[in-house]
């Protein structure tokens, strides 16, 4: 028997490795928010570029509502960002897997997980071939440097659509925290005329 390091156990006894990734790429995000600005051109800007908005002649009704969309795509971007950073976190620990089952001798007695808690007794078979899954149930044999190279591309790559992620979600933060400002001005201009 041969280590098999994934939840679902292959009909063939190989080593196998699982990053655990997403069969299929994450959503693509939202279209953009409107931005805030106060220019003069007023509808003008806003039918030329649809992402722009002038917030002064906007109600608090139409304020609160892009507030809220605006935080709705930052938890969703945020969201993004948790998920890649684990399925980079698993195929680092995969590709350290990968090293340290290298360095075995065939023969090896090793504790082979079923489960988070259920480990059953294993005999490494041959260490230099790797079932990879590559998603939606399929699997590749591998040597074990192309499982290290595979698992080394995809963090290359998770890393990439992170770094896009952060920035896309970091101007999303500061127009939702503008957008909160121009809210909480427009609600004081309200409130002294509403007391009257």
């Amino acid at each position: 028997m041969m280590l098999i390091l994934s939840p679902r156990l292959p009909s063939r006894s190989r080593l196998f490795l699982s990053p655990s990734l997403p069969t299929s790429p994450p959503p693509p995000p939202l279209p953009p928010s409107p931005s805030p600005t106060s220019s003069s051109g007023g509808q003008q800007a806003a039918m030329a570029s649809p992402a722009r908005i002038d917030v002064d002649k906007l109600s608090v009704e139409q304020l609160k509502a892009l507030k809220e969309q605006t935080d709705l795509e930052v938890n969703l971007l945020q969201d993004s960002l948790s998920k890649i950073r684990t399925a980079a976190t698993r195929l680092e620990n995969a590709t350290a897997a990968l090293h340290e089952l290298s360095l075995r001798p065939q023969g090896k007695k090793l504790l082979v997980p079923l489960t988070a808690s259920l480990y059953v007794p294993g005999t490494l078979d041959d260490a230099e071939k790797v079932l990879v899954d590559v998603g939606t149930g399929y699997y590749i044999e591998k040597t074990m440097t192309q499982g290290k190279e595979y698992c080394e591309r995809k963090v290359n790559l998770l890393k990439s659509n992170f770094d896009e992620l952060l920035e896309m979600a970091t101007k999303k933060k500061s127009i939702a925290d503008e957008m909160g400002m121009f809210l909480q001005a427009k609600l004081r201009q309200a409130s002294p005329s509403s007391s009257s």
